[in-house]
């Protein structure tokens, strides 16, 4: 579930924000490319009204499904669960991260 929340806080009414709340594959549907497609339609669809979406996920199975899709955290997440953004508006932000490959 995405949820809009208003103006970013480094950009004010010039770029919105969404979080994500949760993203969730059944475990038979996973390592097959679904948590992928909902990623890019997540991006796709955030395209047109955002300029952030961010998330926590937890540091275990989830936190390494979002770097093996390259994805990217940083620190600022609480702890036992990583902090991802993506600046819809910044091409360096997105994915394939080089690190992974394609």
């Amino acid at each position: 579930m995405l949820h809009d929340y208003g103006p970013h806080l480094r950009s004010g009414d010039a770029h919105r924000t969404a979080k994500l709340d949760d993203l969730y594959v059944s475990p038979g549907w996973r390592r097959r490319g679904v948590a992928q497609l909902l990623m890019e339609a997540v991006e796709d669809w955030g395209r047109r009204p955002l300029r952030y979406i961010f998330w926590y996920a937890n540091a275990g199975e989830a936190g390494a499904a979002y770097w093996a899709m390259g994805y990217r955290s940083d620190d600022a997440g609480q702890e036992g669960f990583l902090f991802f953004e993506i600046d819809l508006g910044n091409p360096l932000t997105r994915i394939p991260h080089p690190e992974c490959g394609s």
